[in-house]
């Protein structure tokens, strides 16, 4: 029988169509802009909006000629009848059976979803039979998921209610937690498996918006309740814990909705350019110590954890009901806990208030039971409810602090249990100090984690040194690990080394009080307090020498020996500050930062052990190894004399011995070189390349060779620079290129040609210094960016002087500075460029006699600044 067509309706006009539609939602998000951001406003235009499209939408389809039996259908987040701003219309086209090859259907329906498109609606279309829909969902858990939340709009709700009953029939609510629970995983992995991202998406990051879509979609799969009320009336949640999730998911629902309308489009990321556009719509206000944007993100990540701990109750309840494994034996652990499949369960609900003592205790045996994966359902919900048991009291109870000092001694599991620990608020609780830097930002382009999470990766760095399947990552770590005593000292360190963050004064020594009042209250002893409060204090110091000072020079070995004062400090100090830089970022660590900690390491031991540095026998030591290696490279005797005596002392002293082995190959032949020699090799101690430049030198050379590498791509790590007595400039260069990166060593041998050659002709120009661009800053540059700073100091002789430059990174930035220092006739011995995240931290040994009258100095100064102002 054929289709019979809808009745026609009278003709729309799109154009009117469309402003209506226009206009209608320029309406409610006014409103909503002018209302009191609440989660009350939030669901009102959600709501508002998709009642609005179902109006629009019913309008086109009387208007579409599609038969009487078909139906219109809201699908995915549609289908729940709410619409952020600018969420995607997903909507499905129901045919009846035996419909779906006509060319007038197909007509009907193209001129629909047309007519969708020309008043404004950007919708994501279907067109399927109810056979169709099944044999799709089974194939894909997407559909499957999408169909789920179908809403009838229009047409036939004959139809409509087919499809309702075949997928409800269809539905394998085993399969479909595997799948949800896998693509879960999966999700939070894409996202760092943090809800505390910089730049989180409050959709899609771990506690967002999508944790809890997925919850529900899960009991709506296993007919155990389409709201939060039907799932309590299940005994799946409390009623207490449905306020929880109501309070937060509405917290994320208003933000999502405020982004929206900022951005003017879908945006989801809560980037550094809206944060403060949305905290502002918000009616935040920045203070002296904490800007607008801060007040919002500390509210969205409490909001996230929040989510995070519940989604988990609610997740693990929820598989125990359709796997039916509430009844799966237990095994008795002790008398307040027992072993469930591998979950750690409480013997009962009220266990933690009636007993206080056995939260922290819980994350002992969690550590010490071989077989506890995790907290089940019970466990975690009993620790959400007994968060107020943690009070002052609690924390002072004596049996509370040494079972978390037991937790910190045990041979493993720390990094396990802490981050449980702060899952569940009881870090935080426990240690109050810790509380809050909780979900607290770091704006310093540097860490990419919250205070929080950047502590706990520190925690888990200093852990791997001591298992040995990480060996392989930390091999002179480990090694100095495993004959260090008393690794949980270690672990206190990572644990306060940041926790005074956001407070306005210096953090390392407001840290030094807060570890000094643990120490003391958790009995430690004199020395071990003295240990731990030295690293907490001084956790940047070797850092900042390593990468700022000249480690040549034997009086800064001296000076940082001295306040270093024992080995054991020392070691200490080593292993802390490796696990803290690993731990901001994933592209601040590299070979270079690692040779050089380890270099300053061994020479500051040295000093330790009672050897003076001296400096005459390490170089004369160091001549000796470089003539061996010459001589396994089946150089003649002597070959490097004539090159060793145009050398001043400092170049043994800033060079190794393999370096000046190279240079003495590369360079014996061509002492009297008119034009500039050019060589590279692929670095020896990790990824890039190692230039040697020498040259007759000239006021301007060390621009024009930083020039050069600022346009062919390369990023300068270190630069040794130094001037022989027959007055030609003998430069070693540390360089890296993006291009490169995850290639692999083989890469930058290809480029070692290409580079000798290029270099020579860019070096070998007489013209003038092409003017510096200004490169283009990333996005956390513009949103954060760093005040150009320049420290020009003598050294204690007073013969040289130290220039410290801190900035934004951006291209060019190197070739900006050195050329400023050209042009005042400025000569360089030493460059030490350091690349935080996005900012630089430069360090540079001059001399010029511009240096000695003020009014030249200052003047450098002001165009140094200039110079390395961001770009607009």
């Amino acid at each position: 029988m054929p289709a019979v067509p809808a009745p026609a309706a009278a003709p729309l006009n799109l154009a009117e169509l469309r402003q209506q539609f226009r206009d209608g939602k320029t309406k409610l998000l006014d409103q909503f802009r002018d209302t009191r951001a609440t989660a009350t406003s939030a669901t009102r235009l959600m709501r508002s909006l998709a009642r609005h499209v179902d109006g629009m939408l019913a309008s086109l389809w009387a208007q579409s000629g599609l038969p009487t039996g078909a139906a219109l259908l809201a699908v995915g987040g549609y289908g729940r009848g709410e619409l952020f701003p600018y969420s995607d219309v997903d909507v499905l086209v129901l045919l009846p059976p035996g419909q779906a090859d006509s060319d007038e259907l197909r007509s009907a329906v193209s001129g629909f979803i047309t007519g969708c498109w020309d008043i404004g609606l950007e919708i994501g279309s279907s067109v399927r039979t109810v056979e169709d829909c099944i044999a799709e969902a089974r194939k894909d858990v997407t559909v499957q998921t999408s169909l789920l939340e179908s809403r009838f709009l229009c047409g036939s709700r004959r139809l409509f209610n087919t499809f309702r009953h075949a997928n409800t029939e269809a539905m394998d609510a085993p399969a479909f937690l595997q799948a949800k629970m896998l693509e879960l995983r999966q999700r939070h992995v894409k996202y760092e498996d943090t809800p505390y991202s910089l730049e989180p998406n409050c959709k899609e990051s771990p506690g967002g918006l999508r944790d809890l879509q997925v919850v529900m979609w899960v009991a709506r799969a296993a007919g155990l309740g389409k709201t939060w009320g039907e799932l309590a009336s299940k005994g799946l949640i409390t009623p207490f814990e449905v306020k929880q999730l109501q309070r937060h998911e509405g917290v994320l629902k208003v933000i999502r909705c405020r982004l929206h309308q900022v951005a003017g489009r879908r945006e989801d990321r809560l980037v550094f350019d809206l944060q403060t556009a949305v905290a502002e719509s918000f009616g935040y206000q920045g203070s002296k110590s904490e800007r607008a944007s801060e007040v919002l993100m500390h509210r969205y990540y409490w909001a996230a954890k929040a989510v995070t701990q519940l989604n988990q109750i609610l997740v693990l309840n929820i598989e125990e009901r359709i796997n039916r494994t509430e009844t799966v034996p237990m095994r008795p652990i002790n008398a307040r806990f027992l072993d469930r499949a591998g979950m750690l369960e409480v013997s009962h609900d009220d266990l933690y208030t009636e007993n206080p003592h056995a939260i922290l205790e819980s994350f002992l045996i969690y550590q010490q039971t071989p077989g506890i994966k995790g907290f089940s359902a019970r466990t975690l919900r009993a620790l959400y409810n007994a968060r107020n048991v943690m009070d002052g009291a609690f924390r002072r109870d004596p049996v509370n602090r040494d079972l978390f000092m037991d937790i910190l001694r045990q041979p493993e599991g720390q990094t396990h249990a802490f981050r449980l620990m702060n899952q569940t608020s009881v870090l935080g609780r426990y240690l109050w100090v810790f509380r809050r830097i909780v979900g607290r930002m770091q704006h310093d382009l540097f860490h990419v984690y919250t205070v929080d999470q950047h502590i706990l990766m520190v925690l888990r760095n200093v852990r791997r040194f001591f298992i040995p399947e990480h060996t392989h990552e930390y091999a002179f770590c480990s090694q100095l690990a495993a004959g260090f005593e008393k690794p949980w000292l270690l672990y206190i360190a990572a644990l306060f080394h940041d926790v005074a963050k956001g407070r306005g004064g210096d953090h390392s020594e407001l840290g030094g009080v807060e570890v000094r009042r643990f120490c003391r209250d958790h009995g430690l002893a004199k020395d071990e307090t003295q240990l731990v409060e030295f690293l907490v204090r001084h956790h940047l110091t070797m850092s900042q020498v390593a990468q700022k000072e000249d480690l040549s020079d034997p009086d800064v070995i001296r000076h940082f020996a001295q306040r270093v004062g024992t080995a054991r400090n020392l070691t200490a100090l080593y292993l802390l500050t490796v696990a803290d830089i690993r731990g901001t970022s994933p592209k601040v660590w590299n070979a270079w930062k690692s040779k050089l900690l380890e270099d300053l390491f061994r020479l500051t031991l040295r000093a330790l052990g009672g050897a003076e540095p001296n400096a005459e026998t390490e170089i004369e030591a160091r001549k000796q190894e470089a003539q061996q290696i010459l001589a396994l490279h089946s150089a003649l005797p002597g070959t490097e004399q004539p090159l060793w005596k145009t050398l001043e002392l400092s170049y043994f002293a800033r060079h190794d011995a393999t370096e000046i082995a190279w240079h003495a190959r590369a360079l014996w032949r061509h002492l009297e070189t008119a034009v500039p020699i050019v060589r590279a090799r692929p670095s020896p101690i990790g990824d890039g390349l190692q230039v040697l430049v020498f040259s007759p030198d000239r006021p301007d050379l060390f621009a024009r060779i930083c020039g050069y590498f600022d346009g062919a791509g390369f990023s300068i790590q270190d630069a040794k620079v130094h001037t022989t007595r027959a007055g030609f400039a003998l430069d070693t260069f540390q360089v890296v290129s993006p291009a490169a990166e995850g290639h692999g060593a083989s890469a930058y041998r290809d480029m070692i040609s290409l580079v000798e050659t290029q270099a020579i002709l860019a070096l070998s120009s007489d013209g003038p210094l092409p003017a510096p661009g200004r490169g283009r800053v990333s996005r956390r540059v513009r949103s954060f960016p760093v005040k150009p700073r320049v420290l020009l100091r003598p050294d204690e002789r007073g013969q040289r002087w130290l220039l410290s430059v801190s900035a934004s990174d951006r291209s060019g930035l190197l070739y900006a500075i050195a050329r400023v220092l050209g042009a005042h006739g400025i000569s360089l011995q030493l460059a030490k460029v350091s690349t935080l995240g996005e900012r630089v931290e430069d360090t540079f040994l001059v001399s010029g006699s511009a240096l000695q009258q003020p009014k030249l100095q200052l003047q450098m100064e002001s165009e140094l600044l200039d110079a390395i102002g961001a770009a607009p």
